[in-house]
C-alpha cells in the first residue's frame, strides 16, 4: 500500500530496489505448469492455429473466386 506520509519523497533507486523486491515476492507466488501440462496445452494451440489457419484460407480463396466472378460480370 501507498505510504501515509506523502510529504516525504522517496529515491529513485530506493523505489527501483522496492519493485523488484516485490516482483519477486509475487512469482514466487506463481504456480508454475507441469512438463506435461506445458507440452499438451502447447499442442492444443498447434492444433487450434492450424485449424483456423485452414479455415482463413478457405476463405480467402472462396472470397477471391467471388470477386472474380462478380467482376467478370461487371
Amino acid at each position: 500500500m501507498a505510504d501515509t506520509n506523502t510529504n516525504k519523497k522517496v529515491g529513485f533507486f530506493k523505489r527501483i530496489s522496492s519493485f523488484f523486491a516485490e516482483s519477486k515476492i509475487e512469482l514466487k507466488k506463481v504456480t508454475w505448469p507441469t512438463k506435461d501440462q506445458l507440452i499438451h496445452n502447447t499442442g492444443v494451440i498447434l492444433v487450434f492455429i492450424i485449424i483456423v489457419g485452414f479455415i482463413l484460407s478457405v476463405l480467402d480463396i472462396g472470397f477471391g473466386k467471388l470477386f472474380e466472378l462478380l467482376t467478370q460480370v461487371l
